[in-house]
């Protein structure tokens, strides 16, 4: 069975996780009515995609 030789120090650690951390969500303005709306996602204030009305939204 493998065992480590010597302990991970803590900078090591840190490279190693470095990728693991949260991202930033990102936000486009819809192009309908201006809202913010993450990409590749309906609106979910006007109900458009792409150029289109996908779902009717009253109010």
């Amino acid at each position: 069975m493998a065992v480590p030789k010597r302990k991970t120090s803590p900078s090591k650690r840190g490279m190693r996780r470095s990728h693991d951390s949260l991202s930033i969500e990102s936000f486009q303005e819809c192009p309908n009515c201006g809202e913010l709306k993450r990409p590749h996602n309906l609106c979910t204030a006007c109900g458009h995609y792409n150029g289109r009305e996908i779902v009717s939204v009253e109010g």
